[in-house]
């Protein structure tokens, strides 16, 4: 991943680094990239055919839906409401809400320096917000309101894997 004085240049990573100062995001369910990249994801729930209504049956995937170096949006959304962070080694973590609409969550990785120089920034509409995260050598593990934990990898955040929360006070059985 390029680093951020590298990838200053282009005009995207420029407007990237202007919003994540403004702490804002593009509203959806993106990954965006210091270097400027853009991923956009797709969240889906999935639940075997016998177990329709069962919570602990489902399945989440936040899953790869296309990549850009170039993109444009008109539409913003603060990413100012930090519930947790973490450092590790130089770098730290953030995790919150969006005040644009509740079910807003947002996760993202940035150097613990002076401007919290960003390396990503994951923005979902249907995750809830993140009232947790860690960060180790390997993964930024962010826990949400609606019981799910995203473990995102450090160098590869669109790889993320969801597992259910067992300590989630809602859980059935």
């Amino acid at each position: 991943m390029p680093c951020m004085k590298d990838a200053a240049t282009t005009a995207m990573a420029r407007q990237v680094r202007r919003r994540w100062r403004d702490r804002e995001a593009p509203d959806g369910d993106f990954i965006v990239f210091a270097d400027g990249s853009h991923t956009v994801m797709d969240l889906l729930c999935m639940q075997p055919p016998d177990r329709l209504d069962d919570p602990q049956a489902e399945s989440w995937h936040w899953i790869e839906v296309l990549r850009a170096t170039e993109w444009s949006t008109d539409s913003w959304v603060e990413v100012d409401s930090a519930l947790a962070t973490h450092t590790h080694a130089g770098s730290r973590a953030w995790a919150g809400e969006s005040a644009h609409h509740g079910s807003i969550g947002w996760v993202a990785l940035a150097r613990d320096d002076d401007e919290s120089t960003l390396e990503w920034l994951a923005v979902s509409s249907w995750s809830n917000p993140f009232h947790e995260v860690t960060l180790d050598d390997t993964a930024v593990t962010a826990v949400s309101t609606s019981g799910r934990i995203w473990a995102f990898p450090r160098n590869a955040p669109q790889k993320v894997r969801i597992t259910d929360d067992p300590a989630y006070p809602g859980r059935r059985r």
